[in-house]
């Protein structure tokens, strides 16, 4: 992403809107990223986006999503254990 300040962005206001026509721009303050210029065809897109992720309770998840994600969890335990040895 690229960056432009704002004093940047009140100086040349037509480059900096002209790059995030083709992707989203980060303005910074004081160095400090502080907001994003993209164009509404992206913003668009964005919000149709569906999260597929969901939070379960405990005893909540399928048996099929429970055997799914027991091994994988079992495998990360694993690894985690050998890299502290």
């Amino acid at each position: 992403m690229k960056k432009f300040s704002f004093v940047e962005l009140l100086r040349d206001i037509e480059t900096i809107t002209m790059a995030a026509d083709r992707e989203p721009v980060a303005i910074t303050q004081h160095e400090i990223p502080r907001y994003v210029l993209l164009s509404c065809d992206t913003f668009e897109a964005m919000k149709r986006r569906v999260d597929p992720r969901r939070v379960y309770a405990m005893g909540e998840p399928s048996q099929d999503l429970v055997d799914l994600i027991l091994p994988e969890l079992d495998r990360l335990i694993a690894e985690g254990r050998e890299a502290d040895d």
